[in-house]
């Protein structure tokens, strides 16, 4: 099997602490150097829709929840992994590109409901076939069923970690 460089960083702690279990940092070192690799190549997978990654992730969690593609702004938040606040500003920038609309929610008074406009739907149905494109050529190493493979190994590790799932 051909090493990386993680392998390099592993064997380095183990002459230096040959005492010390480093399989659980090869796999968490990995999947934070894949999320880094991953996250640039999202970055310019969008780039030619000028579509920030952080303003895809909103405008696609509006979009999965169907007709209206409508949530309050809380539940917005929840979704993309936000405080109130920083869901505020990135609600701010993207109704100031008519991407969304917010409305008052009339079952609460406190609260705000946020939409997508149909320039916002337009963008993100462009947007998701351009992400789904980038992560196919980021896993053409594995074929489908090794794809498959990490996938559940992914989500056991997901769903076990604290505050991941």
């Amino acid at each position: 099997m051909q090493k990386d460089a993680i392998d390099e960083i592993l064997d380095q702690w183990s002459e230096e602490r040959p005492d010390l279990d480093t399989a659980s940092l090869g796999v968490v070192i990995r999947v934070m150097t894949l999320y880094r690799s991953f996250s640039r190549q999202a970055t310019r997978a969008l780039e030619p829709l000028a579509l920030e990654l952080w303003e895809y992730d909103v405008l696609s969690a509006l979009r999965r929840q169907g007709e209206p593609y409508t949530l309050p702004a809380t539940r917005l938040a929840r979704e993309t992994g936000l405080s109130s606040g920083a869901m505020t500003n990135r609600i701010d920038r993207l109704e100031t590109r008519g991407l969304v609309r917010r409305r008052p929610d009339r079952n609460d008074r406190r609260g705000v409901n946020v939409s997508l406009t149909a320039k916002g739907r337009k963008l993100i149905d462009k947007a998701i076939q351009h992400r789904l494109d980038s992560a196919r050529d980021s896993l053409e190493a594995l074929d489908a069923e090794q794809q498959r493979e990490l996938a559940a190994l992914l989500r056991a590790a997901v769903l076990a970690a604290p505050g991941a799932g």
